[in-house]
This record gives C-alpha cells, sequence and structure tokens, in this order.
C-alpha cells in the first residue's frame, strides 16, 4: 500500500532547500501515528511524503530486494543488521517503543487475561484466536507462539487459530472485527487504531516482548537531507505525546 501526503506549490517552505519527495517504509504499528505526524511536517517543509506500510520483516524483504526508500522505521535489531549489512547508514535513532496487547471485539464479553494461567484459559475457551502469520515478517508471532507452547496448548489452539497476512488489508484488528476471531493479540498500538475492538490487556510481563522502533537513512537514499529532517521531527517531544496516544511509549 502507498500513502502520499503532498503539498500545493503555494505552501510557504520553512527552513533552507528545495522541497523533496521522500520515500518511506514504515511498519504497521506505527502507521496511525506517522499519518498523525507526517502531514504537519509536510506542511512545514513543503516536501511530499510516499509511504509504503508492512510488518518489519516484510519491509526488510522489500529493501533488500531493491525497492527503492530514503528511510526505513522498523524495530530496532532490524535497524541494527540492517546496517551492519550496508543497507543504512551508520546511526540509528530510536523513536518509541510498545508491547503486545490482547483484544476482543467491542461489546463482546471480556476474559480474565491478567496472569499467564488466566490467559491460557481465556485462549482455551475462545471458539477463535488470531494473531500474525509468521511467514509475513511481523515481529509478534514469534513471542505469541512462544507463549502457546510453554502453556502447552498448541494442539488445542491450532484448529481455531487465524493468521494475519500483516499489512493495512491483513491486520489482526480486521479479523478481530470482523468476527474471525474471537481474542486478537497484536502490537496494542494496532489494536488501538481500530474503533470496534476493546483492548482487554496486555501479554504477562514474563511473556512480553517490547519493541522499540527506530528510524535509518538508506545507503543509497535520494533524499538523506529531507528523510533526516522527517527523522528528527518524528523524535521531538510532541511526536511522543502523539505515540503515546496512540499506544505507543510503553
Amino acid at each position: 500500500m502507498r500513502v502520499v501526503f503532498a503539498l500545493a506549490a503555494c505552501l510557504v517552505v520553512s527552513g533552507a532547500g528545495k522541497a523533496a519527495e521522500i520515500n518511506v517504509m514504515l511498519t504497521d504499528a506505527l502507521g496511525t501515528s506517522f499519518n498523525e505526524l507526517a502531514p504537519k511536517f509536510a506542511r512545514a517543509n513543503g516536501h511530499t511524503i510516499y509511504e509504503v506500510h508492512g510488518p518489519s520483516g516484510g519491509l526488510v524483504r522489500r529493501l533488500n530486494a531493491g525497492e527503492p526508500a530514503d528511510v526505513i522505521f522498523i524495530n530496532d535489531s532490524g535497524i541494527d543488521d540492517l546496517i551492519k549489512q550496508g543497507k543504512l547508514q551508520p546511526g540509528r535513532t530510536d523513536l518509541t517503543r510498545t508491547g503486545i496487547g490482547i483484544a476482543v471485539r467491542k461489546g463482546a464479553p471480556t476474559p480474565d487475561v491478567s496472569t499467564p494461567e488466566a490467559l491460557k484459559h481465556a485462549l482455551l475457551d475462545a471458539r477463535s484466536i488470531g494473531y500474525t502469520n509468521p511467514a509475513g515478517g511481523g515481529l509478534t508471532a514469534a513471542p505469541i507462539i512462544a507463549m502457546i507452547e510453554k502453556f502447552g496448548i498448541a494442539a488445542q489452539l491450532a484448529p481455531k487459530t487465524k493468521l494475519a497476512a500483516g499489512g493495512p488489508t491483513g491486520r489482526v484488528s480486521t479479523l478481530v472485527a470482523n468476527g474471525e476471531a474471537e481474542i486478537g493479540m497484536q502490537m496494542v498500538s494496532e489494536l488501538l487504531s481500530n474503533p470496534e475492538l476493546e483492548v482487554i490487556g496486555m501479554l504477562p510481563p514474563e511473556l512480553q516482548l517490547i519493541t522499540v522502533y527506530s528510524a535509518g537513512i538508506t545507503i543509497n537514499a535520494k533524499e538523506p537531507d529531507a528523510a533526516r529532517a522527517l527523522v528528527r521531527f518524528l523524535a521531538t517531544p510532541e511526536a511522543a505525546v502523539v505515540y503515546k496516544a496512540k499506544g505507543l511509549g510503553l
């Protein structure tokens, strides 16, 4: 999916330099925050932002396959790996973080998920559960699968598990909202972005994965200066307020 934030030529450009077209790769977890913040940056600078969404792992594959990007926003370890591979310029900018939440459809019964044992029973009692397909490159699949295996209930859950492909049209929140999954587990920022869902808790601390989301400038960036300016804007206290409202910055 490609989203474009464009500005009319009559807008006043703040700061030095020409208006630029910035190609952005953006992890799904930052989507709602970025959609609020990016137009503010664009209005202030006269830039146009071309944005593609996806799971972090999927975006890494797209970058490695040669898809153009000036800046990529994914998990911190993913950024570090790309720097080591020579795909990104040295230097990582950490923006915010989040954890895995648990949600049901708004108005549905809310099971107790406050402890590992309670969550285990809630998953067993649910008619269906949903989480990200590990093949899609999402970060949450591995810890959720590890949790289920630790509970010893993988065989019981397998027939009623729905996997989300990732990306704007394959979200866990969509599975829950349309009734395909009674309980969904995903980055809480994604779950909170869907008004049809109710977040009923987070994975217990001992089972939780806290993910830091970071930015890196690509080695072949056509607009590195504009991309750096975007990253600086997204690391401001103003941006942090938006992240917190969207379930980030835990």
